[in-house]
């Protein structure tokens, strides 16, 4: 099995997403199309795909974020396991023509998030609490896409998770996150001005080992998505 992953900067990675692909024994291809000159992965045989975060917005005039919504598209058509995180969920959501927009806050921190009634009835989250302590970095968020299953909220913003189909799913917070990444995220340029808005320093340990331990079941359960193996093609149009 292989998945494709789109990353939108250097920062972002796979994470806790990574040991739970080893151990299903899921092979990775990471497709950076925002560097210059990248060359376009090749879906057609993907097992699913996998869209992660980054400091732009799904509404940037961007190619490389136009062509990746074909890609969401094409997958969406085809029946095709799909997860987005972040800006990987909004463009998910735009994707399906939903609304991406300025949320009124913005979440940076750790932030508690609830399941609804369709979340903590979903395979990725089944069992779990209802409400749960995760990361968040975002100050955009998206409407719920027609035909979506609402899954999560917060305080601050009301879809913080969504599944279309069986599926796709599209988590606004960060399951994936290490103590390491966030430690770094809050020294990149990229992200210096909303550092400096912070009232408190984020504290990267916190909450870290509960997280790993969500994520190991959410990302575990994801990967259970992934057909055994790869006759089923992405019809790229």
């Amino acid at each position: 099995m292989r998945v494709v992953v789109f990353r939108h900067a250097r920062f972002e990675g796979l994470g806790l997403i990574a040991p739970q692909l080893d151990a299903s024994g899921i092979s990775v291809e990471f497709a950076d199309l925002y560097r210059p000159g990248a060359a376009l992965p090749d879906i057609s045989n993907a097992s699913g795909l996998i869209f992660m975060g980054g400091p732009m917005s799904a509404n940037d005039d961007l190619p490389y974020l136009k062509q990746e919504l074909e890609f969401i598209r094409a997958a969406v058509k085809s029946g095709q396991p799909v997860l987005g995180v972040c800006l990987g969920a909004q463009l998910i959501a735009t994707a399906l023509d939903a609304r991406v927009y300025r949320n009124p806050v913005k979440e940076i921190g750790w932030f508690d998030i609830q399941f609804t009634t369709e979340g903590l009835r979903d395979r990725l989250f089944a069992g779990l609490d209802p409400t749960q302590t995760v990361f968040h970095w975002h100050g955009e968020t998206f409407d719920l896409p027609g035909g979506a299953v609402w899954l999560a909220f917060s305080a601050g913003c009301r879809h913080q998770a969504f599944r279309f189909g069986p599926n796709v799913y599209a988590l606004q917070f960060h399951l994936e996150v290490t103590p390491e990444m966030i430690s770094e995220w809050c020294l990149e340029e990229a992200n210096c001005g909303d550092v400096k808005e912070l009232t408190t320093p984020i504290d990267p340990h916190l909450h870290a080992q509960r997280l790993a331990q969500l994520a190991a079941q959410v990302f575990r359960q994801w990967c259970g998505l992934l057909p055994a193996s790869e006759k089923r093609a992405i019809p790229f149009i």
